[in-house]
Formats: C-alpha cells, sequence, structure tokens
C-alpha cells in the first residue's frame, strides 16, 4: 500500500469488445476543431520553452480559449481564391513579467501559431487566407499563487481526467486511419487535404468507416479526377482496416456528394473552415485522439492549457498513460478504465482518488491483478514531473 488513495474494483460496464453497438470518431489535424487544439496546443509549448528559457522556470499561463471564425471560398477545378479569409483569435492568461524579466507573450504565441499553421495547413496562405489574432491577459492572483514555485504543483482546479486501454478494433482502424491518411498518404497524395474526419460503427461484428475528405482543388483538374481520388482514399482505408481487425469491414467516403448536381467536397486551401465551418478548443478529439462515447470522458480541454498544475491537462494525459501502462506490464486485462480526481491546492501526485477500473479475462479475477495495478498507478504518478517534460517537448499529443 502507499499513500496516494488507488483504488481497484471490477468495471462497471462490458468490455468495449463486448458492446453491441460501438461508436467512435476521430476529427482530423485540419479540422477547425483540431486546428484549434493544435494552435493553443502550440503556443502553450512555446511559452513555456520562453519561460524556461528566461526564467529558468514555467509561469502560470494557459491558451486554451482559442476560437475560429470560418471564411469564405469559392474552390474550382485546378485552383480556386479564398473569399473571406478565416479569422482565428487565441485568447488565455500568460504571465508577462517576472521578477524584472519582461516576456513577450503576445508575439510568442502568433509567431507560435503561423509555424503551426504553416506546417500543418500548407495551401492555406498565413496572413492573407487566415487572419491571426491574440489577446493574452494576467491570470488571476489566486491562481497565480496555486502554482507554485518549483517542486510538485499544486492542482489548479478540483476537476478530474479519464483515461482507457487497450484500444478496440474499432477505435484502432479510426485512429490509424485519419493519422496516416494526413500522413504517409497525403506526402504522396497531395490532392488530400488535412481536414479529414473518420467516424467509426461497429455492430455485432461488422464494421462501418466513413470518412470525410477535403479534396485540395489545386491538384484535381475534373470531376473525374475528384471521383479517382476519393475511390483511391477509400481503398486506402480498406487494406488498412485489415491490418487491425479480421470483421468484416466497409468504408464510406464523402457520402454527402452529389455528382448530378455538382456538389462535392472540394476546397481550395484543405479546410472546411475555409467556408462556413467554425472551430474551437476542445470541442472535439479527447486527449488520446478520439471521441468516444461508448467510453468515460471528460468534458475538459486538454491542449494550451499550462502542462504543470493544471488538472485538465495533466490528469487527462496521465490517466491515459496509465492505462496504457498497466495494459502493457499486466497480463490478462481486457479493458481498463482509470479516472483521477484532483482537489484544487493538493499536490498534482497526490490525486484525491485514482479510480480504477478493470475487466479481465476468464479465470483471472481482479484481486489478481490488483498489488500489480497499483505499483505501476503509484510509479506514473510519483513520476507526474516527467509526463509534464515530455509534454514540452511535443512528445505526447493532446488531441
Amino acid at each position: 500500500m502507499t499513500e496516494r488513495n488507488i483504488r481497484v474494483a471490477a468495471l462497471d460496464r462490458p468490455a468495449a469488445e463486448d458492446e453491441p453497438v460501438e461508436i467512435v470518431e476521430r476529427k482530423g489535424i485540419g479540422h477547425p476543431d483540431s486546428l484549434c487544439d493544435g494552435i493553443a496546443e502550440s503556443v502553450s509549448r512555446a511559452l513555456a520553452a520562453a519561460y524556461l528559457d528566461r526564467v529558468g522556470r514555467i509561469l502560470h499561463y494557459n491558451t486554451d480559449e482559442t476560437q475560429l471564425v470560418a471564411g469564405s471560398a469559392a474552390p474550382a477545378f485546378g485552383g480556386g481564391e479564398v473569399v473571406e479569409p478565416i479569422y482565428l483569435l487565441i485568447v488565455g492568461r500568460a504571465t508577462s513579467e517576472y521578477e524584472g524579466t519582461t516576456i513577450p507573450t503576445e508575439p510568442i504565441a502568433l509567431r507560435a501559431a503561423r509555424q503551426y499553421l504553416e506546417a500543418h495547413v500548407p495551401e492555406l496562405d498565413v496572413g492573407t487566407d487566415i487572419v491571426i489574432d491574440v489577446k493574452l491577459g494576467e491570470g488571476s492572483g489566486d491562481l497565480r499563487d496555486v502554482f507554485g514555485e518549483g517542486g510538485v504543483a499544486m492542482a489548479n482546479d478540483t476537476s478530474y481526467g479519464v483515461g482507457h486501454a487497450p484500444l478496440s478494433e474499432t477505435e484502432e482502424i479510426v485512429l490509424n486511419a485519419e493519422r496516416r491518411l494526413t500522413g504517409e498518404y497525403a506526402a504522396e497524395h497531395p490532392e488530400l487535404g488535412p481536414d479529414v474526419k473518420v467516424m467509426g460503427k461497429r455492430e455485432g461484428d461488422a464494421i462501418d468507416i466513413t470518412v470525410a475528405a477535403a479534396m485540395v482543388d489545386t491538384y484535381i483538374g475534373d470531376v473525374e479526377e475528384y471521383a479517382a481520388a476519393v475511390e483511391e482514399v477509400r481503398e486506402y482505408v480498406a487494406e488498412l482496416a485489415g491490418e487491425y481487425t479480421d470483421r468484416a469491414v466497409s468504408i464510406d467516403v464523402n457520402t454527402a456528394d452529389d455528382y448530378d448536381a455538382g456538389s462535392i467536397y472540394l476546397t481550395t486551401t484543405g479546410t472546411s473552415a475555409e467556408q462556413g465551418d467554425d472551430g474551437s478548443v476542445g470541442r472535439g478529439n479527447r486527449a488520446n485522439g478520439l471521441i468516444t462515447p461508448n467510453r468515460s470522458m471528460s468534458m475538459e480541454a486538454t491542449s494550451g492549457k499550462n502542462p504543470v498544475n493544471h488538472i485538465g491537462k495533466i490528469y487527462n494525459l496521465l490517466s491515459t498513460e496509465i492505462a496504457e501502462r498497466v495494459v502493457d506490464d499486466v497480463a490478462g486485462i481486457r479493458d481498463l478504465r482509470v479516472r483521477l480526481l484532483s482537489q484544487i491546492g493538493r499536490p498534482v501526485d497526490q490525486p484525491h482518488v485514482a479510480d480504477i477500473h478493470v475487466s479481465t479475462e476468464a479465470g483471472i479475477a481482479v484481486g489478481d491483478v490488483d498489488d500489480e495495478i497499483r505499483t505501476i498507478v503509484d510509479r506514473e504518478l510519483a513520476d507526474i514531473t516527467g509526463l509534464t517534460e515530455r509534454v514540452i517537448e511535443g512528445d505526447i499529443s493532446t488531441f
């Protein structure tokens, strides 16, 4: 036993793979909500790095209120144009003065946002197709005090984080379909934009995957080329799905297309943000990169929050990592849920409760794995500052 309040019990629902219906979603990196997540987290890392460089410690900040207002575009085969630019507003709190040192928080935020967009939405002309604004005020005195002066930080809020493992087959397909489409596939197929949304449904043993893939008009000459590009995406996802399941999988891509009416998912920049689709931090993927209504989830936004004491970030990331570590290291676990609850002002490595629920394989009782699970949970909580360091380095994805 440890001093930490760790509880282990049987999972109070069927394992995910035993549910009769499973629904899983991922909003791709170019989706307006994910753009806000990515930019907010990029700004967060840039501020943390600047604080460490200039004053030797991370100061209080949060940049998790980033908002995107969609623009207007006129896509056309061979290349269209943005008619009204997208507007992005980075909102938050950031310490700009510390013991005589000035930190230019807003210029740092603007630079980080520009660099992120240039790297992830290459068809978007930053400064012309999108206007970036930033408003960073100072945090309240009580929250700056809770932030502390080094060592293990005190929780900034009474809140919780949730994580689960292992991923189900449907979750694996949805997560990896988007990541690989916007990664290796897009590198060879520039006609595919970064705004790729994937929805998975498993009903019994039948899995249906629906992909919404924004196509970039510059690289598509006519409707026949568009149709061929859509079919290539479908074939790629179908082959990918076979790596994660032996179940029957059906794939549909851009199901709203109406070729007769001339209505297709053609964009100028590769993101629906160019044409009426707004975005906000925390409205999309959870900390593990998925939206999973069959699982317990926290409604906290993870991206943009400071990685030192903001529970909405730390406990969502940590609970996911704990779940993954337990499943990797303890034999016989089919499904695991981790819930971490904080209490404001309490050390972040001492949660109010670490609540672990587990579903085991036949012949293995929860009591058989109880001690192993507690040991891993205790170890991961003790290394919570290591999590902070990896977040700052960009080694952990927040969406």
